[in-house]
């Protein structure tokens, strides 16, 4: 994937190195626990939003700092993160960019205290997409994930579809019909239309990259292939079998490995956001 010499967003808060505050008491066995729930079980944002808010937290919110880091990695999530944007100004009427956060261990948000097993998230009450950067080594040594850079723009695009959702009150929708919910089978096929349409949004992104930003930023050969790798790593049904030997289509919340590639798939061979209506398939 070609990245750098794109445009550079500057909308990033670097909190690396701060440190975590204050974390919640049981030190490895709550991280674990977080990381099986998130992986295996998977959350959509509101979820993580409450389970991140039962952790207790530091008073005073942190502060980090703003602008372009300087390291690569942190450059990477910026320039990749101002294109994300540049695609969606175009396509969504009125779109306002999200915040991005990058911090070490846990950190304070708007929906509570975040911590790095959570894997990335958005937190809707800040409209903020959390990065531990750190997780891009965990995606490939945990999950079989590729580590190619486009496979890193994908995770980063599914959280910024996350919060085009939001924009667009799909997220709030969801939610209500999720509360009426006869059964969690019900509540979960609600969760699961919403995290793969996020992935065809991150496709829909990756489809016209390369007509923003000045051209700067675009796919090259490979990389579709890579990202779908992913796509397939993260299937609810690969994670749960990898970590608990098992398959449980009943805690199923971000969908099966064949429906993420197939809904990254559609939106990278359509590029049309009304081609990612999960809500109805």
């Amino acid at each position: 994937m070609r990245w750098q010499g794109g445009r550079k967003g500057g909308n990033i808060e670097d909190r690396r190195g701060m440190g975590p505050g204050k974390v919640a008491g049981g030190g490895i066995g709550i991280l674990v626990i977080a990381l099986i729930g998130y992986f295996v079980f998977g959350m959509e944002p509101e979820d993580v939003a409450k389970m991140i808010s039962e952790q207790p937290a530091s008073s005073a919110p942190q502060q980090g700092v703003e602008g372009t880091p300087a390291d690569e990695a942190g450059q990477f999530v910026d320039i990749v993160g101002a294109n994300i944007n540049d695609v969606w100004s175009q396509a969504v009427r009125g779109y306002t960019e999200p915040k991005v956060v990058l911090y070490e261990q846990g950190t304070t948000t708007g929906c509570g205290f975040g911590q790095a097993a959570m894997g990335p998230f958005y937190c809707p009450a800040d409209q903020t997409v959390y990065l531990d950067l750190g997780f891009w080594q965990d995606m490939q040594t945990q999950l079989g994930a590729s580590g190619a850079d486009f496979a890193k723009a994908y995770v980063i695009a599914h959280e910024f579809g996350h919060h085009v959702q939001k924009l667009t009150g799909a997220s709030d929708k969801v939610r209500q019909a999720q509360q009426a919910a006869r059964s969690q089978e019900e509540a979960n096929s609600w969760s699961i239309a919403l995290e793969l349409q996020a992935d065809c949004y991150a496709g829909v992104w990756a489809a016209h990259a390369s007509e923003v930003s000045g051209g700067a930023v675009a796919l090259e050969p490979g990389d579709i292939e890579e990202g779908l790798r992913t796509a397939q790593a993260i299937g609810d049904d690969m994670i749960q079998k990898r970590m608990t030997g098992k398959v449980s289509p009943e805690g199923f919340t971000h969908g099966t490995a064949e429906q993420r590639v197939k809904w990254l798939n559609t939106g990278l061979r359509t590029g049309d956001p009304t081609a990612c209506d999960t809500f109805n398939q």
